[in-house]
Order: structure tokens, then C-alpha cells, then sequence
């Protein structure tokens, strides 16, 4: 994947590989140690079943090994959440 700011994919739409809506970023979360990312930190969309995910306050945060591709959007595999 290649490189891309952190202030650049706030705001973007998060996406299953069906297109479902699962939300809008709203932070990642980075491992001190490795400086790499471990997280995202996404407003889950108002329909969505968030059973399925690691919650807090008002956000899901979704494993940043599940997330395949970035772009005009964030599009992540829900089986590896």
C-alpha cells in the first residue's frame, strides 16, 4: 500500500467488500513501538449491527490487518474484524 497522511483519510466512508456502509473514519490508532497502524477508529453508520466489532464510546474500532484497499474510500473484509 502506498503512503498516504493520516489528516487525508479523515472524514472518508468505510466499506465492507459488499459495499455496505459501516461508517466514516474518524482517527486511526497507531503501536508506538512499531509506529505502524493498528486500528481504525470509525462513527459507525446509523443502521449498522455493531455486535460484531470492538466498541468504545461512540466509535468501532476496526483492525487495520482487515482493511484492502484506500482511496476515495476505505474498503475492509468484516470477516477479519
Amino acid at each position: 500500500m502506498k503512503k498516504i497522511s493520516a489528516q487525508k483519510l479523515s472524514g472518508k466512508m468505510v466499506m465492507d467488500l459488499d459495499g455496505g456502509e459501516i461508517g466514516i473514519l474518524h482517527n486511526v490508532v497507531v503501536d508506538v513501538a512499531t509506529g505502524l497502524l493498528s486500528e481504525l477508529v470509525v462513527k459507525p453508520a446509523a443502521e449498522l449491527d455493531t455486535s460484531g466489532f470492538k466498541e468504545g464510546d461512540a466509535y468501532i474500532f476496526i483492525p487495520f490487518q482487515a482493511v484492502k484497499a484506500m482511496k476515495d474510500v476505505i474498503i475492509v473484509d468484516r470477516e477479519e474484524v
